[in-house]
């Protein structure tokens, strides 16, 4: 080995030891007489000391940040007065007797530390340098430690890691597939995975009662701060079990993972809210339980106001569904909330103030006394009201809600507070309005409950699902369900969503028929791994827990991809590309 010890490992138990240390130059300072080097890698820093007499002096003066370079000398220990405490290695400090320039380095497009004001595009483009930062190596370490966690966890309840392909056949899951064509079968593509969904079933069938992965997968959609084209998740699936298992499992696994990860000990069992209640409170189906502002329906309140715009928009049965903020918002902030509202589709928004005990604003002569009473509202405190259908309207003073939350900086002080939820009971199916039809709201394969199935032909948007998201401080880390295991019952709901026989058994042949071999009651859930550790990690993209992420244009800028091929490979697969103008 070229080093006896790492940059982050001496302290004065070392003193006296002739040690040698490999990393890069993080700082060089020449004070006359003396040069100091902080020298680090992955394990931390310490301090070199380069004394005037050495016969390397000179050549050490002309050493650069981040050069790397191998350290030979004698541990020994601070002054009282020159302790840092701020490095884990503060106490001692190493006296060079040789020091060899292993490669040096190019001036850096940026400062390798934490606290940078740089564009990411730059920080991908030189991703190799953005890693070498401790806080992105800090994530990065995290990530692996929390993937052991899971790895022991489940291991340790019996489950078995198996791989599932990742050349396998497209099929409708919500996103776009990423085709790959097949150079031996002509004109014909695999698909990347967009989840092992189908494979995991199958693995029930075949007798697997539990499976896990830590696995990949892939979906070409439009991208955001938490979404990458290809990403990690915890993929687990269970036999003979109800939902009340899988939730509860899932809890233990996530307890496992705080406590193993952060050291923190989470509060198990988490709490649960049906679907159509976190609409009505929240307006949201994946609410923050950390600060309040539940929504509140005034419908009944305002009924006879003669308040023009409330009074016909309550004739047509709208509803007035109001946002309570505990603060005095001033005129400007309405207003730009109101701004807020109508991007999302609102006609408009109407308002009042509670201060001092007393009512003013926009509606303040037409709020009812009984109405104060029974709410007794925070003093001050503003009242944002919508009108509109009830879903509607629901959904966009959810978005308020979070919206308001933001800009009051809500949550800014609760960085280690963990809020989980579980939200269960979820529709089964939704309307499409721009196509006109039924479809699954989360994926076909989902189990509706067992006392509505008598529902399903006669009204199927009634129907609830055993489905299941797990949310935590208003961002849903992963989604679960109760899988159908029986055949028939899968034929139907996808007779529901508009599949013919013939589709049908194209397109998923081989799990209807696996599903007529014994399928076992099963279930699982799937969670984003990388979202989870970005929370963890107090980071708001995933981007930063991922070593080599792509651009919300879905680039990879470090090594330049996606990229034109030869001509050659083209050919070899059956493919002609007609290029835009402007591309060529």
């Amino acid at each position: 080995m070229l080093r006896t010890h790492t940059c982050g490992e001496l302290r004065k138990k070392h003193v006296g030891s002739e040690v040698r240390l490999c990393g890069w130059i993080r700082r060089l300072r020449d004070i006359g007489g003396v040069i100091f080097i902080d020298l680090r890698d992955r394990y931390g820093r310490t301090q070199i000391v380069i004394e005037s007499g050495a016969d390397f002096f000179d050549e050490v003066k002309s050493l650069s940040s981040q050069d790397v370079v191998c350290v030979e000398g004698v541990v020994r220990a601070r002054p009282d007065d020159m302790i840092n405490p701020e490095m884990e290695t503060g106490e001692i400090e190493v006296v060079a007797t040789k020091v060899e320039l292993l490669n040096e380095s190019k001036t850096p497009p940026f400062v390798i530390e934490d606290n940078i004001n740089v564009q990411e595009e730059t920080r991908l483009r030189y991703r190799f340098l953005d890693l070498r930062r401790p806080i992105m190596q800090k994530n990065i370490i995290l990530k692996h430690r929390a993937m052991q966690s899971v790895r022991n966890f489940l291991s340790q309840n019996d489950f078995i890691e198996i791989e599932t392909p990742f050349l396998t056949k497209s099929t409708p899951e919500g996103a776009r597939d990423f085709l790959v064509p097949s150079r031996i079968h002509r004109g014909k593509f695999y698909a990347l995975p967009q989840s092992p969904q189908l494979y995991k079933q199958i693995l029930m069938v075949s007798g697997f009662d539990r499976y896990f992965q830590i696995v990949r997968c892939f979906r070409d959609e439009d991208l955001r701060a938490d979404r990458q084209p290809e990403f990690t998740q915890i993929d687990l699936e269970m036999s003979f079990v109800s939902q009340d298992d899988v939730i509860q499992l899932t809890e233990l696994m996530m307890a496992a993972m705080f406590r193993d990860t952060l050291g923190i000990e989470l509060k198990t069992p988490f709490m649960r809210m049906d679907y159509f209640d976190a609409m009505r409170r929240f307006g949201i189906d994946k609410p923050d339980l950390r600060y309040g502002m539940e929504l509140l329906d005034l419908t009944d309140y305002f009924k006879g106001t003669e308040h023009r715009i409330v009074a016909s928009a309550l004739e047509k049965g709208d509803r007035a569904i109001a946002l309570p903020v505990s603060a005095d918002l001033s005129r400007k902030e309405i207003d730009s909330l109101t701004e807020f509202v109508k991007s999302e589709g609102a006609g408009g928004m109407l308002w009042f103030k509670f201060k001092g005990g007393k009512t003013s604003g926009q509606l303040s002569k037409f709020v009812p006394a009984s109405m104060l009473k029974e709410l007794k509202p925070d003093d001050p405190s503003t009242y944002l009201i919508l009108l509109g259908p009830d879903i509607e309207v629901h959904s966009i003073a959810g978005k308020l809600r979070v919206e308001v939350a933001n800009r009051l900086k809500l949550t800014e002080n609760m960085p280690n507070e963990w809020r989980f939820l579980w939200v269960v009971d979820f529709p089964l199916f939704e309307w499409n309005p721009d196509e006109n039809r039924i479809e699954p709201a989360h994926h076909m394969f989902t189990a509706p409950h067992e006392e509505d199935i008598d529902k399903l032909e006669i009204d199927p948007l009634s129907v609830r699902a055993t489905h299941y998201d797990l949310v935590l401080n208003g961002v849903e880390l992963g989604s679960g369900s109760i899988r159908i295991h029986n055949r028939k019952l899968q034929e139907r709901i996808m007779k529901i969503i508009g599949f013919s026989e013939e589709e049908a058994q194209k397109r998923f042949g081989f799990l209807l028929e696996a599903l007529e071999y014994g399928a076992p009651p099963h279930g699982g859930i799937a969670l984003g791994f990388d979202r989870i550790v970005a929370m963890m990690a107090g980071v708001s993209s995933i981007r930063d827990v991922i070593a080599f992420p792509k651009t919300t244009a879905a680039q990879a800028l470090f090594e330049g991809a996606p990229d034109r091929v030869a001509e050659e490979q083209l050919k070899e697969l059956h493919i002609k590309v007609i290029y835009d103008e402007e591309e060529n």
